[in-house]
């Protein structure tokens, strides 16, 4: 007896998850605001906890699962309904990176490191934030990357030019920190990095905010304050 209760408390369950995701549509999977990512989490516990319960009944599946969904459904009408409702229980966007410079401030709001940031930008095929005009957190977690108009995707067989050798960007300082490691792993002493802070009028690693290194194209420096010194980019000579 106590197995077909089982079994009739978890094909009820199933069927009423099921039809509150085809209901709800594809958005609570793909797509979470943080209230679909929390109605996930209850609607698994309460079907969990009840599943293991013996003095829960099949009235109180039925009644949870139901009320929740609806509850879900609600949040999602309204937020198709006002936009002020939306922006409240979804956000709204997150400007990292603005007109190429990072938004330190929004960057510590948004609970996320340099090291996180450049991560997600490395699954968007952006391995060099001097890449990046312009770099948005969604609601979703994930990011959005608008680049600079020169490094946007092109091939070179449109233009029918022979192949030329990629190099991977290294950074050299990331939070006011040197990185001994990445520096020794690219060659280059302390003495050759200090040199090429004061070219761009920096005195210490304590002040940058980011530091990058590409071959080809030189030092990508930014301070903790860009709008008080203006960022260069500057190109290596050959005796560099």
């Amino acid at each position: 007896m106590k197995w077909l209760h089982l079994t009739i408390e978890l094909v009820t369950g199933f069927i009423l998850l099921f039809a509150v995701v085809k209901i709800a549509g594809k958005k609570l999977i793909s797509q979470m605001s943080p209230f679909t990512f929390i109605s996930a989490i209850v609607l698994g516990e309460l079907l969990g906890n009840a599943l293991y319960d013996d003095h829960i009944h099949l009235w109180y599946i039925i009644y949870s699962i139901t009320l929740w969904g609806a509850m879900l459904l609600l949040v999602e009408y309204a937020s198709q309904k006002w936009l002020s409702f939306r922006l409240w229980s979804e956000g709204k966007p997150t400007a990292l990176i603005r007109n190429g410079v990072i938004d330190y401030e929004a960057l510590k709001k948004s609970r996320l490191t340099l090291n996180q940031l450049q991560s997600l930008l490395r699954k968007h095929e952006t391995f060099s934030i001097r890449e990046v005009a312009f770099c948005f957190l969604e609601a979703d977690g994930e990011i959005s990357v608008l680049k600079k108009a020169h490094y946007q995707k092109t091939t070179r067989e449109d233009f029918r030019l022979p192949p030329h050798p990629v190099y991977v960007p290294v950074t050299l300082i990331r939070d006011g920190q040197l990185l001994a490691d990445e520096l020794a792993e690219l060659g280059k002493t302390e003495q050759w990095l200090a040199a090429k802070l004061q070219k761009q009028g920096i005195a210490s690693p304590k002040d940058v905010l980011i530091a990058e290194w590409l071959e080809g194209d030189g030092l990508f420096v930014q301070t903790y304050q860009p709008a008080e010194r203006q960022r260069s980019t500057r190109r290596p000579t050959a005796s560099e």
